[in-house]
């Protein structure tokens, strides 16, 4: 009889410990954060609908389309937000309209990028986020000393002279990129050309640890499902309890947090995996905002691979259709930066890394400009087991931090 009765007590400690374990997914710990100035609102406003037609114009240029996408808008931003300072006449309405700021000042960018930098990194003191921002400039050239304080002002920006004929110039900018993204990007300049006289760099990182983390004793060998209706294993991590969800007649939608729940990463799984380019095309900055505010916490079985995705891009063609392509040409006007002129940029390059396991994310990004001489509460089920979107965003002021395409996890 006693024993009956310490095994009955027994399991009920074990159901209240369960309960307590889904209850505790409930809802993520609430932080009370500052209202984001008018200017700031318009930025990440802009910022977001930059990098949705950012992001749908490297899909859409992406010859494959089994290739997994990884971008990160705020950086692609930030390095032609700190370029856009030495802009004049219409290379400077060119980016500001392909950058969806026109109608701002530049004193009013500048302002806004600074202050959602200084909100950006101290969000959430249980994520790691990092911005770092470096001008490296050939040192026989003189470029204009309001170009050069407006970006130490705003962006922080390290500004360096160097010898571009040493061959290691192109190593001690690289050194810097290697630093600033904790070793996960070793490189973006490959080579520093005779005509080159700058580069604008951004680099971004970011660690976050999940506020609810998956049982890597939970996690399992299964299939994920590409493209073209092949299967290749994965290791598919798996979490239940109520999670902030959303679904519609096009996809399934999840919002994991991270930390305290500062920045959380929302996944978009089509509703079938050949959607997904059309999903991403027909994807609108009024669509995200209706989206994003359509969560709420529902009992869900979800299961996610782990995966590790890194990319590479030149930006040029991408910017170029989106309308500053006047800034890669001979017309490019970049007398705030050096006043004879005669100055355009040869490449927007962008790098990104992103690892995703039981713990957590980390990931990085960095954007380089090169100058050149001119001349109802269910259990849903949720597999996240092929073709899917991603993003990784701050929750306080909406930003969009990274975007992502996985068509198929890599290990």
């Amino acid at each position: 009889m006693k024993t009956k009765i310490w095994r009955l007590a027994m399991l009920g400690f074990a159901c209240l410990l369960f309960t307590q374990c889904e209850h505790s997914v409930v809802a993520p710990p609430q932080r009370i954060f500052r209202e984001l100035t008018p200017l700031e609102k318009s930025l990440v406003e802009s910022d977001n609908k930059f990098g949705l037609k950012l992001f749908r114009e490297v899909n859409r240029g992406e010859a494959d389309r089994t290739k997994n996408v990884f971008i990160s808008p705020l950086s692609v931003s930030m390095a032609l937000g700190m370029t856009l300072n030495g802009a004049n006449g219409g290379t400077l309405a060119a980016m500001q309209e392909t950058l969806a700021l026109a109608g701002l000042s530049t004193e009013e960018i500048n302002q806004s990028y600074q202050s959602l930098i200084e909100l950006l990194v101290q969000l959430d003191p249980k994520v790691k986020f990092q911005i770092a921002n470096s001008i490296w400039h050939r040192d026989d050239y003189t470029f204009e000393p309001d170009f050069i304080k407006r970006n130490q002002t705003y962006f922080n920006a390290l500004v360096r002279a160097l010898n571009f004929a040493d061959p290691r110039a192109k190593d001690i900018i690289n050194g810097w990129v290697k630093e600033s993204t904790n070793n996960l990007i070793d490189k973006i300049v490959d080579e520093v050309k005779r005509d080159h006289v700058m580069f604008l760099i951004n680099a971004i990182y970011f660690k976050g640890v999940w506020t609810y983390q998956f049982d890597p004793a939970k996690t399992e060998d299964e299939l994920f499902t590409t493209l073209d209706g092949a299967t290749r294993p994965c290791r598919m991590m798996h979490l239940n309890g109520d999670l902030r969800y959303y679904d519609n007649a096009a996809f399934q939608a999840i919002d994991l947090p991270y930390g305290e729940a500062g920045f959380s990463m929302t996944i978009l799984l089509p509703r079938v995996r050949t959607q997904i380019d059309s999903l991403i095309a027909a994807c609108t900055p009024e669509d995200w905002a209706s989206w994003m505010e359509g969560f709420a916490a529902q009992k869900v079985e979800l299961a996610m691979p782990k995966f590790t995705t890194q990319y590479e891009i030149k930006l040029n063609d991408a910017l170029t259709a989106l309308g500053m392509g006047v800034a890669f040409t001979g017309a490019a006007d970049f007398t705030r930066m050096f006043s004879p002129g005669g100055l355009a940029i040869d490449e927007v390059k962008h790098k990104t890394f992103v690892k995703v396991d039981e713990e957590g994310t980390e990931a990085a990004a960095v954007t380089s400009v090169g100058i050149i001489r001119t001349s109802l509460p269910q259990t849903i089920s949720m597999r996240i087991d092929h073709p899917f979107l991603f993003a990784i965003r701050e929750n306080h002021s909406q930003t969009i931090l990274f975007l992502g395409k996985v068509m198929a996890p890599e290990q």
